[in-house]
């Protein structure tokens, strides 16, 4: 089969690679109709997340057709058709019964390879490093699910892939981004970053009651975006003096009641802080780039909440301890518990709630994945969101 491979750093390659193939009893073989490009790939792409192999697999954005089940699989049958979440869960230990399945204590076959670098172990992630558990991703033409009576959401009702194929990962990510926020009637919530998954926690903080949302981002398209798909205000944080100042004067003074940090570890700003820390990442002094965590914390009001479904891989410098304990800030984050969601999700979609298809600019094919991948490392021609076609 012809699968996207990572080659190294901002190197990737169309390859042909061996077929996937049942191991365990619970495991389906899908052929791949639809993936995606997630910004959390751009990571890898940039060298940023440790135990990439070359010819590793990348992907865990996609949708397709069951064409094989091993016999211990009871609710899929060939033919199906469905969505994967990203997290591989096993549904029986302790986290999963908890539905915290991105926590899942089974499915990672290096957890101690993770708990090395995190203390515990995550969940399985498909095409997301060895620290995940190597597994291979979906950006490829057939792909192994484990665990597929748990993980995979039949699709009945005759959506198209792009309706729906959002469910696997970044609908999700950003809809718990913005339930974490415990929103009440009246509040205002402020989103950094309004790549995919910020404009899904930007309209997932309208459908859950917040009055106002103020998007930030430097690109005027995607601000533009988040604009025009919900009734989001916005800063381009590179035509501010302060983002502090401005929240502030959004707010009367009193700050967002809740921020959501959508960035993660490759955080930009313009002057002395970003080049700070990207000297420090640079030299291997820090991993991430907290510069969306900080200002989310200080910007946040007295005794708000900040939520953080920006990936983060390892260790940051300067971080805001004070501000946080001194001003009752709650901090919720977490890798998306997707398989809680997803039902839930299909459902606002069923109903017309929201169509997730708004945040796709380019449609391509998977042989094209090298060009794609640095088209949407640039952000030409506006490139916010890729969907691929095997």
């Amino acid at each position: 089969m012809r699968a996207n491979c990572w080659e190294g750093k901002q190197k990737v390659r169309v390859e042909d690679v061996p077929d996937p193939k049942i191991l365990n009893d619970r495991d389906a073989i899908v052929r791949v109709t639809s993936t995606a490009i997630c910004g959390s790939d751009l990571h890898l792409y940039n060298g940023f997340i440790p135990s990439m192999v070359k010819g590793d697999i990348l992907g865990h954005e996609f949708m397709g057709e069951v064409m094989e089940v091993g016999k211990g699989v009871k609710k899929l049958k060939v033919g199906d058709r469905v969505v994967v979440p990203f997290t591989i869960s096993c549904g029986a230990c302790w986290m999963c019964k908890q539905e915290l399945y991105s926590l899942c204590e089974n499915s990672n076959p290096n957890a101690w390879m993770a708990e090395k670098m995190f203390g515990h172990s995550p969940a399985g992630i498909y095409g997301y490093s060895h620290l995940t558990g190597g597994y291979a991703g979906g950006q490829s033409e057939f792909v192994r699910v484990p665990f597929a009576d748990v993980g995979p959401l039949k699709i009945e009702n005759g959506f198209t892939d792009e309706q729906v194929l959002f469910l696997s990962d970044i609908f999700p990510t950003g809809y718990m981004g913005a339930e974490m926020c415990d929103i009440k009637p009246g509040d205002v919530i402020a989103v950094w970053g309004c790549g995919p998954v910020g404009q899904f926690a930007i309209a997932s903080a309208f459908l859950l009651g917040a009055e106002r949302v103020i998007a930030i981002d430097r690109f005027p398209a995607r601000l533009r975006m988040a604009e025009r798909n919900t009734k989001a205000e916005t800063i381009n944080y590179e035509e501010v003096d302060s983002i502090l100042d401005t929240l502030k004067e959004m707010t009367g003074g009193r700050g967002p009641d809740a921020c959501i940090d959508a960035v993660g570890l490759e955080a930009h700003s313009p002057g002395l802080q970003h080049t700070y820390d990207r000297a420090k990442q640079m030299m291997r002094m820090e991993t991430d780039r907290p510069i969306a965590l900080r200002q989310a914390i200080m910007a946040c009001r007295n005794g708000g909440t900040v939520s953080v479904i920006g990936a983060y891989g390892g260790f940051i410098d300067k971080f805001p301890i004070g501000s946080l304990m001194q001003r009752s800030i709650t901090i919720r984050t977490g890798q998306c518990h997707v398989q809680r969601y997803m039902k839930p999700l299909l459902a606002r979609i069923e109903n017309g709630e929201i169509d997730p298809t708004f945040v796709i600019t380019h449609r391509l094919s998977l042989e094209d994945a090298p060009e794609a991948y640095d088209m949407f490392l640039h952000k030409e021609d506006e490139c916010t969101k890729v969907v691929l076609r095997p």
